[in-house]
């Protein structure tokens, strides 16, 4: 069987562009007699995921016509075979299908599996579709299966039941999420998926970044020994002609350290974001801290030096190695940068205030209108200059709530809010392989969020690498306060930390969107409850 696979990256809701992107795609087989059969990623049609554009009439009504005129375009060419994933409405049911159309005939099936964990939403618009039979094309007895469907432990699962009857070739169209780790996890499953059953798997991934999610492409073909004979690229897009009926050479997996998957996931999020957005560049507040550096850079790879701004906005409290950290990061990255000092702003803030203060002793209060003061200069210059702002904070401030509402958490897109501390510092190493882009002393230097005298972050927070297994054992394992103190950490700093994090859920619901890059992410991924008391439950 001879397949070409079309790892795409879609703009959700375009259905036009992605329509013509698939027109382009059979138009260049057109003069070729030869049987072809392309294949592109789940909901293709309208992108993943496309959440609550599904209740609308109108863009259910747009997937259906797209659908249409592809078939229109296929009559002319019987040689054609097209699989292709869309939204599929029948009779007041929607479906996530697999559309598989010729010169002749339109087929749909339906996806079976629909995910209701961590990210996913499915059962909110879709049905269950019923088991699927295989279709013959290109006299092969192919099965299809969309994303989930190939996850399913079941015993009696969807593939399963396809290899019960005698497929050869399965396909499997998905939107399969980036998170670190999750490439070596789909290679294991899907080698043994097609070892298992004796079968060739054929699995096209989307690519891209929508929204928080980050899809990595990375399609993969196996042979029915479960041996890999076709990769296609990793977080960019591209395509591949296969042929099944003849002998391919089999493959080592190019495998890509995490730390260099954590990059290129963040540098395209942040690519897409901002052309999906149609802003026309970013800025970032730099402090000459390792976040707000390693935003930079990121977001410099990913946009280019001419479409990033970075601003200093001293205070009384900014030692001038700080200040020069940040001009040698600029430089380094060839962006421009603009300094404000705030200095006079914040008394202005604080006079205004006085009437109200003067009897108050000073406490944080005062070190927040610092950061809302650059928070504020921040968004005025995005509106006037059309950027947006990139918020700088990583996840383990964002889980105990070491950041301020509407001062470093202002901005429209949060880079590192999935990222914990200790990995920020690896992805500063992994940006200075190439060329220095992090000043060495940014790395080496204590943290410090620079809003008092000789403040360090670790005179508020525990040493980040005992802070982040903690938050990694509470959030990503789920563990109780006493499972994790049974590890090794001290009982007290684990039960202020829990309550730190359970605290600040108010915080993090008025955050700005982040790339999710773990297997739990704030947010998007973990969605708790704000005006609510568990730490009873919890043991805290």
């Amino acid at each position: 069987m001879k397949a070409t696979i079309i790892q795409y990256n879609p703009t959700i809701g375009n259905i036009e562009k992605n329509k013509e992107h698939i027109i382009a795609s059979i138009k260049k087989y057109t003069n070729d007699p030869s049987p072809i059969l392309l294949i592109y990623p789940e909901l293709a049609i309208c992108g993943y995921p496309p959440r609550d554009l599904l209740t609308i009439p109108a863009f259910l009504s747009a997937c259906s016509s797209a659908i249409s005129e592809i078939k229109s375009i296929l009559k002319k060419s019987p040689h054609i075979t097209l699989i292709v994933g869309t939204p599929r409405l029948e009779k007041n049911n929607l479906f996530n299908s697999a559309a598989i159309i010729n010169s002749e005939s339109i087929t749909y099936i339906d996806k079976q599996k629909l995910p209701t964990y961590d990210v996913f939403d499915e059962s909110r618009y879709f049905h269950i579709g019923t088991p699927s039979k295989p279709i013959l094309i290109q006299n092969t007895k192919v099965g299809i299966v969309i994303c989930e469907d190939a996850w399913s432990k079941e015993t009696n699962n969807p593939i399963q039941n396809l290899a019960n009857q005698q497929i050869s070739t399965l396909i499997i169209l998905s939107a399969s999420p980036f998170e670190i780790s999750k490439q070596d996890t789909r290679f294991k499953l899907f080698s043994s998926i097609a070892k298992k059953n004796k079968i060739n798997v054929i699995a096209v991934n989307q690519i891209g970044a929508n929204d928080e999610l980050v899809f990595d492409g990375t399609s993969l073909v196996f042979n029915q020994d479960g041996c890999l004979i076709h990769q296609l690229a990793s977080f960019k897009e591209d395509s591949k002609n296969i042929n099944l009926t003849e002998t391919n050479k089999t493959l080592n997996p190019t495998s890509i350290p995490h730390t260099e998957q954590l990059l290129n996931a963040l540098v395209l999020g942040v690519k897409d974001y901002i052309k999906k957005c149609n802003f026309k560049g970013v800025i970032i507040g730099l402090s000459g801290g390792i976040d707000s550096a390693v935003t930079a850079a990121i977001a410099a790879k990913a946009l280019g030096k001419n479409n990033v701004l970075g601003v200093l906005m001293p205070s009384k409290f900014s030692s001038k190695g700080s200040i020069d950290d940040s001009l040698d990061l600029a430089k380094n990255l060839g962006i421009k940068t603009h300094t404000i000092p705030i200095n006079d702003i914040v008394q202005m803030y604080s006079s205004s205030l006085n009437p109200i203060f003067k009897q108050l002793k000073e406490d944080i209060t005062e070190e927040n209108i610092q950061a809302r003061t650059r928070g504020t200069l921040l968004m005025a210059i995005s509106n006037k200059l059309g950027y947006l702002v990139l918020t700088t904070g990583n996840k383990s401030e964002l889980a105990v709530g070491y950041c301020t509402l509407y001062g470093d958490m202002c901005g429209g897109l949060a880079i590192l809010s999935d990222v914990p501390k200790i990995m920020v510092y690896e992805l500063a190493n992994e940006l200075n392989k190439e060329s220095t882009m992090i000043p060495n002393n940014t790395i080496t230097k204590p943290p410090s969020a620079e809003l008092r005298p000789n403040q360090t972050d670790q005179d508020s927070l525990p040493n980040y690498s005992i802070l982040d297994d903690i938050l990694e054992k509470y959030i990503h394992q789920k563990l109780s306060q006493k499972e994790i103190v049974d590890t090794g950490h001290d009982s007290e700093l684990v039960k202020w930390v829990l309550k730190l994090v359970n605290n600040n859920e108010y915080k993090r619901r008025q955050a700005a969107p982040g790339l999710k890059v773990t297997e739990t992410a704030f947010g998007i991924g973990r969605r708790m409850p704000v005006a609510a008391n568990y730490s009873s439950i919890l043991n805290i």
